[in-house]
């Protein structure tokens, strides 16, 4: 009884020196008690994407939680999301981009023009933007080969092998074929790269009755999607980290381009994921 009217003497001196009743006092503490609840949801949420793509931005954070939000009372905007991701030390800082290049153009092979510039595109399968990137591991260097639709920004292949030549871009252009509707022809769209020029790529391109279009003065500009994709992977989902043994490697790229597809809201898709996109599905 004694530390209850004690408890209730130092409620009244506070509301005393704030000026204001006991019952403001109490509901501004309950106020404050949802709202710590509700920013330890949000925490929680936060970190379950984490978990999956650490680095994840937080607006695309924010896309795939906020459903779960509402469904449990909590109201809270973007720019709210941002504060508690500030104060909970959960903002992620810039990754500087220290890459070499892959684009070997110094060859006497045939090039293509650029068939896409100014091109307007209306759905999946008509563009494919293509790129060859390095991935570092302490057992040596991995070269990832990614064909990435224009339109649905979906990853249609991908390959990773242990050598710079042209064979690890031809299983992706493989897996990219196989995935084709009947009937459809996109264009195939990359740099000047040799893997690209070679003779065995462009037969396989001309088999699949596909057409080719190549970058012609500023490459990394032309082919801008191609190199943005490359990057996500890298910076989001750890692929330029210095990773331990090849074999971690690989499995680390077939993760990262899953959850890409199938986990990733995409600002330019109206944050839908690029698979739904794709296939059409709602």
């Amino acid at each position: 009884m004694t530390s209850g009217g004690c408890g209730s003497i130092n409620v009244l001196s506070v509301c005393a020196r704030l000026g204001m009743s006991r019952q403001n006092y109490y509901q501004k503490r309950r106020r404050r008690q949802r709202r710590q609840v509700e920013e330890d949801l949000v925490v929680e949420l936060v970190l379950r994407e984490r978990r999956l793509q650490p680095r994840l931005g937080g607006r695309k954070v924010y896309h795939l939680i906020k459903v779960e939000l509402v469904n449990a009372g909590v109201r809270i905007g973007r720019d709210r999301l941002f504060e508690v991701l500030a104060l909970r030390g959960l903002l992620l800082a810039p990754v500087k981009g220290d890459w070499p290049c892959t684009t070997q153009s110094s060859h006497y092979l045939p090039v293509f023009k650029n068939r896409i510039k100014d091109l307007k595109i209306y759905g999946p399968n008509e563009v494919w933007v293509c790129d060859l990137t390095y991935i570092r591991t302490e057992e040596g260097f991995m070269y990832l080969a990614l064909i990435t639709d224009k339109f649905s920004r979906k990853i249609v292949g991908h390959d990773m092998d242990e050598r710079l030549e042209v064979i690890g871009s031809i299983r992706a252009l493989d897996e990219a074929i196989e995935g084709l509707p009947h009937g459809a022809t996109p264009i195939h769209h990359s740099d000047r790269g040799s893997q690209y020029c070679c003779h065995e790529y462009v037969q396989r391109i001309g088999e699949a009755n596909l057409s080719m279009s190549m970058t012609e003065e500023d490459h990394c500009a032309e082919n801008a999607m191609a190199e943005r994709v490359n990057g996500i992977l890298k910076q989001e989902y750890g692929l330029g980290n210095r990773i331990r043994t090849k074999a971690q490697a690989r499995a680390m790229a077939s993760n990262a381009v899953h959850l890409y597809n199938t986990h990733r809201p995409h600002g330019a898709l109206n944050m839908e994921f690029p698979e739904r996109v794709h296939t059409g599905a709602k």
